[in-house]
């Protein structure tokens, strides 16, 4: 079961902004903000952003769940329009590990994010 998950960022305040914005849409919000750390979920703080170290190349993909294709929508938008790269506009995927709807983007600081609805 995965317990968080932490990404270092570049700059705190730009990379906060940005993740206000896309996951709002989705029902997460800010549970935490302490020692240049930022936290967010639904329930509780699932994922953070912090700038304690400087940020290393090397990641792969975070995804996030949607309600329905007007969340996934309006999570990507707020994404792009806060400083994100649109990487895929949101519609149909049909491939392993992907959920039936969704849309890639990568932050301020290039982690690929991908927004979705299940198929199960």
């Amino acid at each position: 079961m995965l317990h968080h998950v932490l990404l270092e960022v570049g700059d705190l305040e730009r990379s906060a902004s940005f993740y206000d914005s896309m996951l709002a849409p989705l029902g997460w919000r800010r549970h935490y903000d302490e020692n240049q750390t930022i936290g967010w979920g639904i329930a509780k703080p699932v994922f953070f952003i912090s700038s304690h170290h400087d940020p290393k190349p090397g990641f792969g993909l975070l995804s996030f769940s949607a309600l329905g294709i007007v969340a996934v929508k309006a999570a990507w938008e707020n994404g792009v329009k806060a400083g994100g790269t649109s990487v895929s506009d949101p519609g149909e995927r049909r491939s392993p590990g992907s959920g039936s709807y969704s849309a890639f983007l990568q932050d301020p600081d290039g982690y690929e994010i991908e927004l979705t609805i299940g198929s199960d």
